[in-house]
């Protein structure tokens, strides 16, 4: 399927999240706002303010502050008036919210107000934060707000079919799977280093066990560094662990880590190509994941994972790419881990399957899909 002329399309997008900030939605709709450009269409960007941002055309920032107990994460709450000026001053066809709080909030609101077809997305699996942070009877309230935000569009665009039955089952109307890709150019075993490798001491030998990610507590990398103490103690020397990324948890991260662990932070461009690339196999024990756009970046970096065995994962992985272990299990991760050590074959086997997946999950095929199903929703001008 090709979208040969998105011109039509004028393409409204609303986050609390978008670059310079790091992590799967920004990320994400970077790529959209350059996919509707290259089809012809015109995308622009509302969202926060940061202080490593820089001006863009295509970007309106709203004033924000670090939300209080997460400094990555930044609050807005712009004045509808002036929101509602700037939408229609673009005069877009689509509204896209891609968050519900805040600036996604004001798009909605804006959206409904000037009579623009509205869509939104789900990207924060809310079943999953709710068990984890033990809401209990918040749970509910929570649930009927997710559905009055998300039901006022046309569409809610989910990235896996696990999360569309999950929020299905809650209520949600009018749902559709929005998958993920993964630049075969950016990522890629080409970018291996030896050098690399001999800088954090590891040897042809040595199993390199990487996470690349937010660190924090919802994560699970509890689990992943008892799981790690584990290996060390059963196989003294002959794993690495290295953690890519920076967030609230990176001090307990640090602290209970193994001694020869390497924790550079947060890496971009070919930093993180060369890091993904050097490492022998994923650790991804995080159950709120609504898709992982680390498992197909790992994947095509050559390396096979070790994945909490729930609907998002499972979905990316299969026995031979990836092994699915007990949530919260660190024995059994450690167990998977250590069989690695001992079967280097039966790695390189996943190791290619990993590779032959990533390469048939491009970004051009999900662009192309979700920009027609846009094309059937917005108001031509």
């Amino acid at each position: 399927m090709t979208c040969i002329d998105a011109s039509a399309l004028r393409l409204a997008i609303f986050s609390d999240t978008y670059t310079p900030q790091v992590n799967g939605v920004a990320r994400t709709l970077e790529r959209l706002t350059d996919a509707v450009s290259e089809r012809g269409g015109v995308a622009q960007i509302f969202t926060v303010t940061d202080p490593e941002s820089s001006t863009l055309s295509h970007v309106v920032r709203y004033p924000s502050v670090p939300f209080w107990a997460y400094n990555q994460v930044r609050m807005a709450w712009p004045r509808q008036r002036s929101v509602e000026i700037s939408l229609r001053e673009f005069g877009p066809t689509l509204v896209h919210a891609a968050t519900e709080f805040g600036v996604g909030l004001a798009g909605r609101t804006a959206a409904r107000s000037l009579r623009v077809p509205f869509v939104s997305s789900y990207h924060t699996s809310f079943s999953a934060y709710a068990k984890f942070y033990r809401l209990g009877l918040l749970a509910e309230p929570g649930w009927s707000f997710m559905r009055w935000f998300h039901n006022a569009g046309l569409r809610t665009y989910c990235p896996t079919q696990a999360i569309v039955d999950e929020v299905n089952a809650e209520g949600f109307t009018n749902t559709a799977v929005w998958s993920r890709g993964v630049d075969g150019v950016r990522f890629s075993p080409r970018f291996r280093s030896n050098a690399l490798r001999a800088r954090i001491g590891a040897t042809d030998d040595t199993l390199v066990v990487m996470y690349v990610g937010r660190l924090a507590a919802e994560k699970g990398l509890d689990v992943a560094l008892r799981a790690l103490r584990i290996v060390n103690d059963a196989r003294p020397g002959c794993i690495r662990f290295v953690a890519v990324g920076d967030g609230p948890y990176e001090a307990q991260v640090r602290a209970q880590a193994p001694a020869d662990s390497w924790l550079p932070g947060k890496l971009l461009g070919d930093a993180l190509s060369e890091a993904y690339a050097s490492g022998d196999v994923f650790l991804f024990p995080s159950t709120t994941d609504t898709f992982g756009n680390v498992l197909l970046e790992a994947m095509a970096s050559g390396m096979p994972v070790v994945g909490a065995d729930v609907g998002p994962t499972r979905e990316q992985l299969a026995p031979d790419r990836g092994w699915l272990v007990a949530p919260g299990d660190a024995a059994a991760f450690a167990e998977s881990l250590i069989a690695l050590v001992d079967d280097r074959a039966r790695l390189r086997v996943a190791q290619e399957q990993a590779l032959a997946f990533a390469a048939s999950k491009t970004w051009a095929q999900v662009w192309d899909t979700l920009i027609c199903d846009y094309l059937t929703l917005h108001r031509p001008r």
